[in-house]
Order: structure tokens, then C-alpha cells, then sequence
């Protein structure tokens, strides 16, 4: 993870970072619905925070994610801006813009599922739209 953090969060939140995911980075317990999970996990590909990604997928999946290819997805793109589109008491719908490494804007469009466990809220699935 980057050691500059940022002032204002990434998140689009208009929270200060220390104030809004800064929290959830320091403790997912602290994530108190899966749009504060999913904004948080948002910003940690931003700051290239790859271990709290990882450790916010649900434990039953878990296993089959790759450190690598978080780390890759992260760095290899430039995130740009986060819009969460819906959402409801498991899942959130999001578009997240990215430059690629050919600085052409992308968009990452998808209904992300969490589930709760053990106190926390964990990424479950995501469907791409």
C-alpha cells in the first residue's frame, strides 16, 4: 500500500480519507453495510491496499482469489472515479472508471453480492454489467 495517503477519499464520498474508508482499512468490522465495504475496497485498489482486498473477499472464496492478480488489476490501471448506481441490504451496483495503460477511459460495471460474517461484511460475487 501506498504510503502517501490522500486527504480527501478516493471513494467519492467528499469525506475526508482518515474520516470515510480510512476507518474500514484499519478494521473491516468498521464497514457497516456492503456499500461502505465496497467504497473501501474501491479506494484499496486506488491506494494499492492489496492485502485488504484480499482479505475482504468472503472466507468460502477466498482461497481461490490470487494476490498477483489483484496486485496486477491494481496497478496496471489508474482509478479515476467510483459511482455506486443501487443498492440493497446485500448487494451494490457500481461503475468504477479507470484509465488502462494505453490511458483510454474505461468503465468496471458491476452488482457486487456481500455477505455478513462474523460481524464483518465480505465481498461474495460480482456480475459485470
Amino acid at each position: 500500500m501506498t504510503n502517501n495517503l490522500p486527504k480527501e477519499c478516493p471513494c467519492g464520498s467528499g469525506k475526508k480519507y482518515t474520516n470515510c474508508c480510512g476507518i474500514v482499512h484499519n478494521d473491516i468490522k468498521n464497514a457497516i453495510s456492503p456499500e461502505q465495504l465496497m467504497r473501501a475496497r474501491y479506494t484499496a485498489f486506488c491506494l494499492h491496499n492489496i492485502d485488504f482486498l484480499y482479505n475482504t473477499y468472503h472466507p468460502s472464496i477466498r482461497s481461490y482469489q490470487s494476490k498477483n492478480a489483484i496486485r496486477d488489476w491494481a496497478l496496471e490501471n489508474k482509478w479515476v472515479k467510483l459511482e455506486i448506481i443501487d443498492n440493497s441490504k446485500s448487494d451494490v451496483e457500481f461503475k468504477a472508471y479507470y484509465l488502462d495503460t494505453n490511458h483510454s477511459l474505461n468503465i468496471h460495471h458491476e452488482k457486487s453480492f456481500f455477505k455478513q460474517s462474523r460481524e464483518s461484511w465480505y465481498y461474495l460475487k460480482g456480475i459485470v454489467k
